[in-house]
């Protein structure tokens, strides 16, 4: 099992909150969270973090905005 630095930790937390890390390096960052306070509060941050932005309504674009988004798009596709 890989032992962690809180730097090698915020390197890999959205890997590990996403879920796709292999299991000895999930089982490495959950040691080290459980000994490191500041890692445990930084990993609460980032959940709070995440549960409020995923919260928020769609935005809806206005249609001028829309058009002009897909104007740009179509014009970058390969011909």
């Amino acid at each position: 099992m890989k032992r962690f630095t809180c730097g090698e930790l915020v390197e890999v937390i959205t890997a590990y909150l996403d879920d796709a890390l292999d299991q000895p390096s999930r089982a490495g960052i959950e040691v080290h969270l459980s000994c490191c306070e500041d890692c445990g509060h930084y990993v609460d941050q980032f959940r709070s973090t995440i549960r409020a932005l995923g919260d928020q309504p769609p935005e809806k674009l206005s249609h001028g905005t829309r058009e002009r988004l897909m104007s740009a798009f179509r014009s970058r596709r390969p011909a």
